[in-house]
């Protein structure tokens, strides 16, 4: 029984004995050799929680194990050393401790790997069965940003570590993909805590943020590390910039003018080299991240138009929708171009064009797909390689990469022609020589997922392998024949050879024959009948099949870390092929849906004009049956119709419509062909959305509160380029609170020199429809409907006029509200519209009537109208006007 089980009770805890010791820190639970060390592991990763190989498992100790105990799901138990008293303990198995790394990086906290790096046995204080303590070392640092393995990674999304540097009102951001070398740099205008770096932030997807000590973290949920401020100075930032890159100069990489940015990468490329990842020449690719080339959206406008998820249940997002690709690559390049539309015109015709001609030639794209789905992720292969990680199977991917990258180029040839963007990324699919031949001769054709046990080379891949495998079968042949030769020599025919793992191989003799065993057999066990023996010759073949299996093992990982070395050298290349054929991969992508879903090629200009026939929306159309979704067309321009006033039923589409109309915008400067029968998209700097109501109860905003900070921000920074859709503006609060702030937001759009941006407003407020009359640039539209007697019926086409009503009522009614309570409603909406009417006075048609509501009935006021004054004594009014006034000061008093 091990020393783990023997001190654990069956109920789980301790026993008694050490139970009854205090519980004490790190530093007084003694001073034993493997603590020492763990002390000083610990004191250069203080912020980490370091898992200790101890045999087959990872312990936590002290602070560590009661962080992590309630995480991982496991016992937080104790044990002594020495007699100091019982320090906090919890484990897991070694073989399992992916899923629980997994967890701990899911909470935000860093893992230092502190293995064993010999494979001596151990006992239950780390320390060798043979020779004093294993040897470790910390050989991984993980953090939520920088992880590596590919059981931490999805792989359709980028993990992202990011830095922050503020110098003189600008901020500096480096964004950093450790798992494909990928670093980004940048500068915004503003503070560490301004909307422009929030957006930046959450547009990246970070996993990870990196500030300097005294540094408020910004507002986000996002796993916060704090650097010493030293690690983000500019010049030692450029040092290890060029260093990385090999480059003389960091001009040479066009970062003239990022001296804030050159900060924050130094700070990430410190950190990672402090995680103990290797950065090298040819795997960090460091680009200017170009801000003014993309639009920029904020959360809202992410959120209403579904990019990456649905806003209910059950349904699917924008990329969910137009992800047909076949790479994990070109699955993160679709994410980041859906997040980042351009702003450039030729940029978008340049993307258009290579999905028109992949949408022309059904047969070449058909065998670029084929042709993608043999690369599989080359970009994180190529980085585990690099880290020295990768497994045989990692290997033979990027074999099979290199195999596929000049099919990939050779199907896309037919469509290229005349086309930019695919002629450079087809030529951009090629493989460096001979690496993609030297890896497949040396790996066999399905190797195994790692290299514990062997078996990922062929045979003739090493020769010195090969002689180690001929060792082995030459003594496993000895081996097997011995028997027989051993029967005919002692006479013994009952004799056999066996094996356990204790005492390796013997020859077993029966009681009765052991008479007859040869002089040169040495006993080695003792039966209940029999005995078991080894001879000189048996022990020494044992020591070869042994030793020569660790030995070929050993040099097997050898050879596998040449290979992943070769990799390594190649790394720049099969990177930039990497990002050729994710190009590819996406373009394929947007045009295979385009042809299935009968999508068309948008006319992309510089203006303001925004004309859309026919459009869909293009997750509303996905879930209805084939044919039956309701296309409408819209057009809004900046110099003619800027405002479009939308009115119409609630529940008719009027939402629908907005958001359709803001992601046809959005899917052309993607480069994506649209839902519609034609259109015309002059390019658009932003896209603005305040749809829909929600709260935000952590930041402590009502609904309404959420609507106006949402709104106001909209205001602040749209342009005359900008798109702005609305909808329902005000609804938060009062009628007559609503109705002034929808009509005073409306007035600001349409007169503001520095706005005059084309919007689409949408409200329930059909008296608004009167300022088409007075506002030039401001047409109604609304949602058609066909009444007959009581019933509605909405059509969801948008024509031309504004609606006289809401039909709330009606939607009450067909959303199954009891008749009493719409008959109800009914007759006080009749009342209201006559005492307290909202729409235009007689003889003033624009301008829009909002009286003040009539003060609530007193009883007083009652008395004194239903008063007789011809009859009333001067006596008894004096009294009738004192008990009035006691009875009104008393009611104001409760």
């Amino acid at each position: 029984m091990s020393r783990r089980r023997q001190l654990t009770a069956p109920h789980g805890g301790l026993p008694a004995a050490v139970e009854s010791r205090p519980v004490v820190g790190l530093d007084a639970a003694g001073d034993t050799p493997i603590l020492r060390e763990y002390r000083a592991v610990k004191e250069r990763y203080a912020d980490a929680i370091i898992l200790a190989q101890l045999g087959d498992f990872y312990e936590m100790f002290g602070d560590d194990a009661e962080r992590a105990a309630p995480i991982l799901g496991v016992a937080l138990t104790g044990r002594g050393f020495g007699s100091a008293g019982r320090l906090p303990m919890c484990g897991v198995p070694h073989h399992a401790a992916t899923g629980y790394i997994r967890r701990l990086l899911d909470a935000g906290l860093r893992v230092a790997i502190w293995d064993q790096v010999d494979s001596s046995p151990t006992d239950e204080d780390g320390a060798s069965l043979t020779k004093g303590l294993v040897r470790r070392e910390v050989t991984r640092v993980i953090s939520p940003g920088t992880v590596l393995d590919e059981a931490f990674l999805d792989p359709s999304t980028p993990v992202r570590c990011v830095a922050l540097h503020a110098v003189q009102g600008r901020v500096g951001l480096a964004a950093f993909d450790a798992s494909t070398g990928e670093l980004q740099l940048c500068e915004i205008p503003g503070g560490l805590d301004s909307q422009g770096v929030l957006d930046e932030c959450q547009r990246l997807g970070m996993a990870e943020l990196l500030l300097a000590e005294g540094h408020q973290p910004m507002s986000l949920t996002t796993p916060c590390t704090v650097l010493p401020p030293a690690l983000f100075d500019v010049a030692r930032g450029a040092e290890r910039l060029r260093e990385v890159t090999g480059t003389a100069t960091t001009r040479g990489l066009g970062l003239e003018g990022l001296s804030a940015a050159l900060g924050a990468a130094g700070a990430i490329l410190a950190y990672c080299e402090r995680s103990r990842m290797l950065l090298v020449a040819g795997f960090v690719r460091v680009r200017e991240r170009p801000l003014g080339s993309l639009m920029r959206l904020d959360a809202p406008t992410r959120r209403n138009l579904e990019l990456l998820a649905p806003l209910g249940d059950g349904g699917v997002g924008l990329l969910q929708l137009l992800d047909r690709t076949l790479t994990p690559m070109g699955a993160r390049l679709l994410r980041s171009r859906l997040q980042e539309p351009l702003v450039d015109v030729a940029a978008i015709e340049g993307r258009l064009s290579a999905v028109a001609a992949l949408v022309s030639e059904r047969g070449a794209r058909q065998r670029l797909r084929e042709s993608l789905a043999a690369i599989r992720d080359l970009e994180r292969l190529v980085g585990r390689c690099v880290q020295r990680i990768a497994s045989p199977k990692d290997l033979a991917g990027v074999a099979a990469a290199c195999r596929a990258l000049p099919a990939c180029a050779t199907a896309a040839s037919p469509c290229a022609s005349g086309c930019h963007e695919l002629t450079t990324a087809a030529a951009g699919c090629t493989a460096p020589d001979g690496l993609g031949e030297r890896l497949a001769a040396a790996l066999v054709d399905d190797p195994p997922a790692t290299s514990r046990e062997g078996g990922a080379l062929r045979p003739g891949a090493d020769a010195e392998l090969d002689a180690l495998h001929a060792a082995s079968s030459d003594a496993r042949a000895y081996i097997a024949s011995l028997e027989e030769r051993e029967r005919e020599r002692s006479g013994i025919r009952s004799l056999r050879v066996g094996y356990n793992r204790v005492f390796g191989y013997y020859l077993e003799v029966p009681n009765a024959q052991r008479h007859a065993v040869p002089a040169d057999y040495v006993r080695k066990q003792t039966l209940v009948g029999a005995e078991r023996y080894i001879t000189p010759g048996l022990k020494e073949q044992e020591t070869i099949v042994l030793s020569a299996r660790e030995r070929a093992v050993a040099r097997e990982a050898e050879v596998l870390g040449e290979l992943a070395g070769a990799v390594a050298e190649h790394a720049a290349a099969l990177l930039s092929a990497a990002e050729c054929a994710a190009r590819l991969d996406v373009s394929q992508s947007l045009a295979t849906i385009a042809d299935e879903l009968r999508w068309v090629r948008p006319a992309v200009d510089a203006s303001t004009v925004l004309e859309i026939e026919g459009g869909r929306h293009p997750l509303v159309e996905r879930s209805l049956p084939a044919g039956t979704f309701v296309p409408n067309d819209c057009v809004v321009s900046g110099d003619a119709a800027q405002i479009v006033v939308l009115t119409g039923p609630n529940m008719a589409g009027k939402s629908t419509y907005l958001r359709q109309v803001a992601q046809i915008v959005l899917l052309t400067q993607v480069g994506s062909f649209i839902p519609a029968t034609a259109a015309r998209i002059g390019v658009c700097d932003r896209i603005f959305t305040r749809i829909g109501a929600q709260d935000d109860l952590a930041a402590g905003l009502s609904t309404f509160m959420v609507e106006m900070t949402e709104t106001a921000a909209i205001l602040n920074q749209a342009t005359p380029r900008s798109l702005v859709v609305l909808d329902e503006i005000g609804r938060g609060t009062s009628t007559y609170d609503g109705l002034s702030i929808a009509q005073a937001v409306l007035e600001h759009l349409h007169d503001a020199p520095h706005l005059h941006c084309r919007t689409i407003f949408a409200t329930h407020y059909h008296e608004l429809t009167s300022l088409a009359a007075r506002l030039a640039r401001v047409r109604n539209a609304r949602v058609e409907v066909i009444e007959e007697g009581d019933s509605v019926t909405f059509l969801h086409r948008i024509v031309e006029g504004g609606a006289d009503r809401s039909y709330g009522i009606h939607v009450a009614r067909l959303a199954g509200i009891p008749a009493p309570v719409v008959v109800r409603a009914r007759d006080l909406l009749a009342t209201l519209e006559r005492d307290r009417p909202l729409g235009p006075r007689p003889g003033a048609s624009t301008q829009m009537a909002l009286p003040l509501p009539r003060a609530a009935s007193h009883p007083v006021m009652d008395e004194l109208g239903a008063l007789d004054l011809d009859g009333l004594t001067p006596l008894a009014a004096l009294n009738k006007i004192a008990e009035w006034r006691s009875r009104v000061t008393s009611d104001e008093s409760r």
